[in-house]
């Protein structure tokens, strides 16, 4: 369960495009902040992914991603371009291919180490898809196969790109407009270019009779898998977008993220089903998913910012700023992996995560307005670092954005710190029904207390 959201150039406040990602995995799935630096590649080269080898490009871009720890491919990520893609699982007609082959994640990376444009990404993860096809299990815990989605984005335009199997449609987005895609299809009869013998293949599988309007979604998406909370969800994010349309701005997008829809009396026991955007995991319900890293790409032209998290529960945590152009992640210790490890930024944060959900209201009240005047200050630092690098290239501009964002992740480590102190010497105010034996749970599986 995931959710993608852009708004274009006109819909925002400042005219920059906008995009946001809340990547929901299992709660134990710990995320990666990756940076990898623009390379060259000899002439015969082949890059390992997540299952398979495939031909490497000659040049590849520098790129920044937030990782499921065990993937090679990501769920959001970014380029030195300026192009920001998330993906989505969706559910279709068209047979999972079990085998080794390319998930959805792995096409994101590829998308973004080798385009410099949103519509080149498109062509790359097309072409991708056409020779490859979509393989693999995309779960460190079970099993789990799907199809994908994507937003794909840069400062200039966006498109959207629906994937079953080997087949696709992709729409590109109207400036003006803000566009949003969960765990469901959402094109339908209008599209602006679609893989060969789309409609004919639907025709010949019985989903489509020829002569009527042709509808992809509709024809393409498995009729056997409830897209009931995907809608709800997809409804929550167009409408809370369409209700900023022309204001749009990257405290916009964040609070989106964090969205809860009832908020601020709502607490992880609601909405069972799952259709806040900001997702809280409760396994035995019918919750299993967590919003395990968020990203917020603000696509300027002369200099993209992405605020990633880095770490679960956006609503607990804070956007940190990271730049590209040689700038690249500040030292954020080990990465984390499927073991709990303080040392590391997703599981340090993770006992503050876990420890707010046993008596959510009370907890993160304990810190919340501190959080809103620490992610405000960082916000207002970037300002300020962004319009002075404007008039500095190379090395200089690059030490000045990565010591903005070091400074920023420092102090969050810090706060992380002090606002978990915090929160455990709390007493509990009220029962927390089926959340202590189902993170309990979470917890020995790690080897966290």
């Amino acid at each position: 369960m995931c959710d993608t959201l852009v708004a274009t150039p006109s819909a925002t406040a400042d005219g920059v495009m906008l995009l946001a990602k809340n990547s929901d995995r299992d709660p134990n799935e710990a995320q990666a902040l990756t940076y990898v630096p623009h390379r060259r590649h000899a002439p015969g080269s082949t890059v390992r992914c997540t299952y398979i080898e495939v031909p490497q490009v000659a040049e590849t871009y520098e790129v920044v991603l937030s990782r499921p720890y065990w993937l090679w491919g990501a769920e959001m990520g970014a380029n030195e371009y300026g192009v920001a893609i998330g993906n989505e699982a969706v559910w279709t007609r068209e047979p999972l291919e079990k085998g080794p082959g390319l998930i959805g994640m792995d096409l994101l990376r590829l998308g973004l180490e080798r385009a410099s444009t949103s519509r080149q990404a498109l062509d790359v993860i097309t072409a991708l898809i056409a020779i490859h096809g979509q393989g693999g299990n995309c779960s460190a815990r079970g099993e789990s196969y799907y199809h994908n989605s994507f937003i794909i984005a840069d400062p200039k335009e966006a498109w959207v790109l629906e994937t079953a199997g080997r087949y696709w449609v992709a729409e590109r987005v109207q400036e003006g407009s803000v566009r949003t895609i969960s765990n469901l299809l959402t094109i339908g009869e209008h599209w602006d270019l679609a893989s060969p013998g789309l409609a004919e293949h639907a025709v010949a599988q019985g989903w489509h009779r020829a002569g009527e309007p042709f509808h992809f979604a509709r024809c393409y998406a498995d009729p056997s898998v409830s897209i009931e909370g995907g809608q709800r969800r997809h409804e929550c994010s167009t409408g809370f977008l369409q209700a900023a349309q022309g204001q749009a701005t990257v405290q916009t997008m964040m609070a989106a993220l964090r969205h809860h829809g009832s908020e601020p009396d709502w607490y992880p026991g609601e909405g069972m089903s799952g259709d806040t955007l900001c997702m809280h995991a409760c396994r035995g319900a019918q919750r299993g998913g967590q919003s395990t890293g968020s990203l917020v790409a603000r696509l300027a032209p002369d200099l993209p910012a992405y605020w990633l998290t880095g770490t679960s529960g956006p609503c607990t945590g804070l956007f940190k700023p990271v730049y590209l152009g040689g700038a690249g992640l500040p030292d954020l210790g080990p990465e984390p992996d499927s073991r709990y490890d303080p040392a590391t930024l997703w599981w340090a944060h993770e006992r503050l995560q876990r420890a707010i959900a046993g008596d959510y209201r009370a907890r993160l009240g304990a810190y919340r307005d501190e959080r809103d005047e620490l992610e405000a200050a960082f916000l207002a630092e970037a300002g300020v670092v962004e319009a002075r690098c404007r008039s500095l290239s190379g090395e200089a501009r690059a030490q000045e954005l990565r010591a903005l964002s070091a400074s920023c992740f420092g102090r969050a480590q810090e706060a992380t710190a002090r606002w978990l102190e915090r929160v455990e010497r709390m007493s509990r105010s009220g029962s927390t029904g089926l959340f202590s034996p189902a993170w309990d749970e979470c917890n020995r599986e790690v080897g966290m207390a």
